[in-house]
């Protein structure tokens, strides 16, 4: 079943906001996410050819009309304005309609509107009154729910119901926050590029679509029709600007380093990073990795390089603690600090109601985020999952490391993941399921029995020379020559210096 064009209609300008967040509560909420699309006029592609009134030609193939009214009427087109078209157009295609009006007084509003709202309320409409888009949210989504129900028999279920309240419940306004000015060019145009990809449905939304109608379609960005521009929401500002934390500081992380287990004032390694979230990510885990260490271990003719943790739960960890922060608390920030012992991620906030820490560490919980925008999104970008099985991922991958289960707790307003670590006990950690290295039995099929047992002597971390292989295995240099050769052809050894002092090693495996 294709998915059910939502179309909302209002002045543009004037209600900018409230129709970028009901965009964004159709793309977050798990229930209409499944069986809706909204329809925002100015995300509409341009007609192939002129049209007269082309706001209406959008509104023609929907299935669901929302008017929300404010104070403005709009610039006439004709005898009534483009809003007021789409309203009439809306009864005579005979499509379910519901209607919104910002604002407790009428009196303060033009005769143009007032005229409107009596022409809704004479062909039989009730309207619901809001004050911001806060709590137009939870109105629109009750409002749509029943119009789906009525209309075309599709019913949420108790689970869906009780998955959007809490998303409502605990979502913060900063990410719905517009960003204003000249900010285009400080944008990864990559990472836009990358989303854009991967919202595409076909071909022509993949190459004519901008990445800014992509964004605003998700209810990261919203147009100003009167200037051709866009401007991207606080969301969009963490997930694609090249430097997000001169604008929001609060946004940075903190990576730490340290030799013992706990802070002391001489850190082995410390980094700001200030990047958009996806690249931000990145960074943190570079940043544990370099700072871990890394036995090796020789699996058959494999020496492999083992991680000190299993980068799946350093990653989990790391993209809750940025999707899920408290973005309000401008004063705090994402910590990473690794002990030698421990690495903890550290973000502000405790969970949102109605999770809670002894049903994280139970499992089984309905996903709910403060930030759905940026968690929807990263979801999007292949980032992040949103089923509410992070923590049992990341439990699974500890476990599977051979290291013990993550810890979570609520310390000095921050939400805590504790990674206990091998504490030395390289031993401990056992190989991802599969792994087996660079020789495959493909490449070892190539091999010589000579071959294997030069392998064998690089993964014991040994160096080879030719004459040593002479010596140890009765050939001819020419020989020992050949075998060097198809070693480093086959990527399982490297050469090291030059002339009379030229050896070769196991070549370098990650």
């Amino acid at each position: 079943m294709k998915p059910l064009r939502i179309f909302i209609s209002s002045v543009q300008k004037e209600l900018e906001l409230e129709r970028a967040a009901v965009a964004g509560l159709i793309a977050t909420d798990p229930f209409l996410l499944q069986h809706c699309l909204p329809v925002l006029f100015e995300q509409e592609p341009p007609p192939p050819r002129p049209a007269k009134q082309p706001y209406l030609a959008a509104l023609s193939g929907c299935a669901v009309y929302v008017l929300i009214i404010a104070n403005e009427y709009g610039q006439p087109d004709g005898e009534i304005s483009a809003t007021h078209h789409e309203y009439r157009l809306a009864q005579t295609l005979k499509l379910p309609t519901v209607v919104f009006l910002k604002g407790a007084k009428d009196d303060t509003r033009s005769k143009e509107v007032q005229a409107l709202i009596a022409e809704t309320k004479k062909d039989g409409f009730t309207y619901k009154r809001f004050h911001d888009r806060e709590d137009l949210k939870p109105l629109m989504l009750q409002a749509l729910r029943r119009a789906l129900v009525d209309e075309f028999k599709l019913k949420a279920t108790p689970a869906e119901i009780s998955e959007s309240e809490n998303l409502i419940e605990a979502a913060s306004a900063f990410e719905a926050a517009v960003i204003t000015g000249p900010v285009a060019d400080l944008l990864d145009q990559d990472l836009l590029t990358g989303f854009n990809q991967r919202m595409a449905t076909n071909d022509v939304d993949r190459v004519f679509r901008s990445p800014w109608e992509a964004l605003q379609s998700r209810g990261l960005a919203v147009r100003d029709l009167q200037h051709d521009t866009y401007a991207p929401t606080a969301a969009a500002w963490l997930l694609f600007a090249r430097l997000p934390a001169d604008r929001f500081p609060q946004c940075e992380l903190l990576a730490d380093a340290y030799d013992d287990t706990r802070v002391s004032g001489r850190p082995k390694g410390q980094v700001t990073i200030n990047a958009a979230l996806p690249l931000a990510l990145e960074q943190a885990l570079k940043f544990v990795d370099d700072h871990t260490f890394h036995p090796r271990r020789v699996v058959g003719l494999n020496n492999l390089r083992l991680d000190e943790y299993p980068v799946a739960a350093l990653r989990e960890a790391m993209v809750n603690a940025v999707a899920h922060r408290s973005y309000d608390d401008r004063s705090r920030k994402v910590f990473v600090r690794v002990f030698s012992d421990r690495v903890e991620i550290s973000s502000p906030g405790y969970p949102p109601q109605p999770l809670t820490l002894a049903k994280l560490r139970r499992g089984g919980y309905r996903p709910c985020s403060r930030n759905p925008l940026i968690a929807q999104t990263l979801a999007t970008l292949g980032v992040m999952e949103q089923r509410g099985s992070g923590f049992a991922r990341m439990h699974d991958a500890m476990l599977n490391h051979g290291l013990h289960a993550p810890k979570i707790s609520q310390e000095d307003g921050f939400f805590v993941v504790t990674l206990p670590g091998p504490a030395g006990n390289y031993e401990r950690l056992t190989l991802p399921v599969g792994v087996t290295g660079p020789i495959t039995p493909a490449v070892e099929a190539q091999l010589s029995e000579r071959q294997k047992k030069m392998v064998g002597l690089f993964a014991a971390g040994e160096e080879l020379t030719s004459r040593r292989c002479e010596k140890e295995f009765g050939v001819s240099r020419p020989m020992t020559a050949k075998d060097f050769a198809g070693l480093v052809h086959l990527g399982l050894a490297e050469k090291v210096g030059s002339g009379r002092s030229t050896r070769y090693r196991a070549a370098i495996v990650k």
